[in-house]
């Protein structure tokens, strides 16, 4: 891909995401493509299909977050690295609110974004997980899958961010309930 696409699609993408978070996944594609700074021609070019954005923002946080476990992994404590991952991945929730609707949807374009999700953030929570659990400072028998399950659903039952990062802070708290250390 030619330097100048490259940025566009960057540019589309980082727009689309600020917009969604912002506007919702129904925006009018104009208001996404001014945003980037491009034309709609552009962005149509990239992303035939409304889903083909929606996925692309979709993948790209996905991505970001599951990332940052290694990252807290090199910079924290096995189980402060844990709780500022969960954090991160509280805001994820919070923000892909408008994301969900389309994801579930019934649309054929989003069907592989659930087993997805699922393999690359309950991998990286299962690292995190493991070395928090090795080094005695939460309990040990916790499933990833189970912990993003728990996680989301504080988020989607708490009316504002703010109160979902204070509830998740505590199920952490329960998380060291029982650890070994």
């Amino acid at each position: 891909m030619r330097a100048d696409a490259r940025r566009n699609l960057d540019a589309l993408v980082d727009a689309a995401r600020e917009v969604f978070a912002d506007q919702g996944v129904d925006v009018p594609a104009k208001v996404v493509a001014d945003r980037a700074g491009v034309g709609v021609g552009t962005l149509y070019r990239h992303f035939p299909q409304r889903s083909d954005l929606v996925v692309a923002v979709f993948h790209q946080a996905v991505e970001a977050c599951a990332d940052a476990a290694d990252e807290l992994s090199a910079d924290h404590e096995p189980d402060e690295a844990l709780a500022l991952w969960l954090q991160r991945f509280t805001g994820f929730v919070a923000t892909k609110r408008g994301l969900a609707a389309a994801l579930q949807s019934g649309d054929p374009a989003f069907e592989g974004l659930h087993p997805y999700f699922l393999d690359r953030l309950g991998g990286a929570l299962t690292g995190l997980l493991d070395a928090a659990s090795a080094a005695g400072t939460i309990r040990n028998d916790l499933d990833a899958t189970q912990l993003l399950r728990a996680v989301a659903d504080l988020c989607h039952g708490a009316p504002t961010a703010e109160q979902s990062q204070r509830l998740v802070g505590l199920l952490v708290d329960g998380l060291r309930f029982r650890a070994t250390a």
